[in-house]
Order: C-alpha cells, then structure tokens, then sequence
C-alpha cells in the first residue's frame, strides 16, 4: 500500500478510531506524541523538518487530540499495541519510530511487543523506572489535579475538541497511568536490540542519570544529552514561545539516516 499525503484520516484499531496523518515520502518515521498532548503541540514545529527525509506518520493516541477515549484505561503497552495495529492497517512493514516524553514509553514498548515492526527507535525525555524523575514529581502527580494542568494544553485540546468532558477524561487518564506505573523490567529494556537513540535535556523532568542508566541498558544506543529543558528541543510548544532552531532535529536525522538524504 501507497500513503499519500493527506491530513485528517482515521482508522479503526483493536476498537478504536485513531486519527492518524501522513506528511512527506520516503522511509516511514512513526511520530508518537507525549502525555496530555497530541500531534502539534509536541511536533507541530518540526513535523515539515521530518518530513523532508521521511514518510511521516503522525498518531494521536486514545483520548487525546481528534482521538477519542476507548471507555478503559489508558496503559503504554496499549498504546503501543494501536500503533502497531495502524501500522499493519496500513501495510508498513517496518519503521522508524520517534516517541517523545509518555510518547518515548509507548515508543519503547512498541519495540519491546513488536520488534519486527521497529527499524531504529528514537526515545525523547522518558523513562522506565519511577527512579528517573526529578525529586518532587511523584508528590506533584498524587497532589495535583485537573486545575493544575498547564492551561496552553487545555486550550490546544478544546482548539480541536470542544468537549470539556473529554478534556478531563484525557487528564484524569494520563494521571491514573503515571499514578500505577511500576518499574520496568532491565530484561525488558534489553530485549530493544535495534539502534536506539536516547535524548533529553540537562534540565529535563527527567533526570540526566536516568538517561545514561536507559542508553547503557541498551544493546545499540546512543546518548545525546542537550542544554535544555523537557521539550524545547524538539519545539514542544510548553517550553518554546518563538520559531527557533531546535537542535534535536539535525541529530535526529544524522542518526535516522546517517546524513544521507
């Protein structure tokens, strides 16, 4: 099956109508966005810089953007298992993946359930361990509640998606599954065998030990460490208010397609 590019598209995945878009040709490069966000405001500035190279899809997982909620939690290995559903729907034998923040824990999973699907895999400020955060987040997600979601992010999902139900819904499902999470098995991480790319900022949510503890977990991994916070590197629009350069992109690449167009 040939993509051809065309925004606005739905498929139906173990239940689910995910909304999906395809951008650019060439080698596919699976974009999975971080928690409580959807495709633009986590890839909305540098989505046309990928899609230069690559053959881009881009998700909106289960309550969040133009996807709505399923009716049961929300799990990383769920999500992953949607996006290797949509993958196989649309006849992608393999791929790319990119997954940013919550997005880079889906990314890791679906490598870890459906390693034939993945060719090189790009994990951006996540984590496998509740270790990895830095000290307070913990007390932060048990305390905070839907007044304390950052407001650009209500605005961005009302923008597509008047509903404030559905709004809450999204929230209260990424609080639940941080809530839950338990550590990762190190086996598990180890399973991930193709060429992994693990980078985040030196002033990340996610502490840079946890990053050096994930990329020597892994059999093929490269570390990038950046001066910069959880997203402004890749031009998440929580941390970045004007056009810029963000240097994640150039290393991304280099390391996608080692400099070859």
């Amino acid at each position: 099956m040939t993509l051809t590019n065309n925004a606005g598209n739905y498929a139906v995945v173990n239940g689910l109508k995910m909304y999906y878009e395809v951008h650019g040709e060439g080698f596919p490069l699976v974009l999975i966005h971080g928690g409580g966000s959807d495709i633009y405001v986590t890839f909305g500035r540098v989505l046309h810089l990928f899609a230069q190279k690559h053959q881009v899809i881009a998700v909106d997982l289960q309550a969040h953007g133009r996807t709505p909620d399923r009716g049961v939690p929300t799990s990383f290995e769920q999500d992953a298992d949607d996006v290797a559903a949509l993958l196989k729907s649309l006849d992608i034998k393999q791929a790319d993946i990119l997954g940013f923040s919550n997005g880079g824990n889906t990314a890791m999973q679906v490598a870890i359930r459906h390693p034939q699907l993945v060719h090189k895999i790009v994990i951006a400020s996540s984590f496998y361990k509740r270790s990895g955060f830095f000290p307070g987040f913990w007390d932060f997600m048990r305390n905070g509640g839907f007044d304390t979601m950052p407001q650009f992010l209500k605005d961005a999902y009302l923008a597509i998606n008047n509903d404030q139900e559905a709004l809450e819904t999204m929230h209260n499902r990424d609080r639940d599954r941080m809530l839950i999470f338990e550590d990762w098995e190190d086996d598990a991480i180890r399973s991930i065998t193709m060429p992994a790319l693990v980078i985040a900022g030196d002033k990340d949510v996610i502490v840079p030990e946890h990053s050096l503890e994930l990329y020597r977990m892994l059999p093929n991994a490269q570390l990038c460490i950046l001066p910069a916070g959880h997203g402004d590197y890749i031009g998440d629009i929580d941390e970045v208010a004007d056009e810029k350069e963000y240097p994640a992109v150039a290393i991304i690449e280099e390391f996608l397609t080692g400099g070859k167009a």
